[in-house]
């Protein structure tokens, strides 16, 4: 099945379970994104789904999924348990790998809070198979173990009123070896619901997925 031009719903069964998801892929895309959601969120996260629809917007593909099913999510734990996360966003990968219309995709991850420490563990476990990582306000401390293995180009971004997270996030952008940048978006606070600081997180985040994964710059938006 082509989901070329086509933005769906699509089912990905993973653990015996059905997760759903939703996948856009413009016709002329390279690149594929998978959002690993954070603590309590899934595939209807509005922040997430604005991000995805300005990196459709820009030509890369988006995958948004449910990493726990509805049961898994009522236990609180299950959020935090970032070896189960890593699991499933690999099982999505693998999944994405050997569908017709995304098969030979260039991947990418974005990551939300927890999310984002299961994308890095994720992109240590597949090396060069993944080409770029963008964590929102994320938990990549996290993943501290992992993030020297990390081959795939990292963007952290984090609210500048962030103080707690912004720490956390330095610590572990100093583990980091490969390409890496760390943004902080003035005024902005953990879920990035000031006017325009949203804007500023999907914005680099196309630019990095767009440069990493198509080898295509922002000079090339028109």
């Amino acid at each position: 099945m082509d989901f070329r031009n086509h933005e769906r719903a699509v089912t990905i069964p993973m653990d015996a379970a059905i997760h759903q998801g939703t996948l856009g892929v413009p016709a002329a895309a390279k690149g594929l994104v998978l959002f690993a959601h954070g603590s309590g969120s899934g595939r209807l996260s509005p922040r997430n789904n604005y991000v995805a629809r300005i990196l459709r917007d820009k030509g890369v593909g988006t995958l948004l999924f449910d990493l726990l099913t509805e049961a898994e999510d009522r236990i609180y734990d299950n959020r935090f348990d970032i070896d189960l996360l890593t699991h499933r966003l690999l099982l999505a990968t693998q999944w994405a790998g050997q569908q017709a219309g995304t098969r030979g995709l260039t991947l990418g991850y974005f990551g939300a809070s927890t999310g984002a420490a299961a994308a890095l563990r994720a992109a240590a476990a597949l090396g060069p198979e993944i080409g770029a990582v963008v964590s929102r306000g994320g938990r990549p401390d996290l993943a501290l173990d992992d993030l020297a293995r990390v081959q795939a180009p990292t963007l952290l971004i984090v609210g500048g009123n962030d103080a707690v997270v912004i720490e956390l996030n330095r610590t572990a952008y100093r583990e980091l070896c490969g390409e890496k940048e760390l943004k902080i978006i003035p005024g902005a606070t953990h879920l990035f619901e000031e006017p325009g600081t949203l804007e500023q997180v999907a914005e680099a985040a196309a630019d990095w997925f767009r440069r990493h994964l198509t080898g295509k710059g922002v000079e090339s938006w028109n």
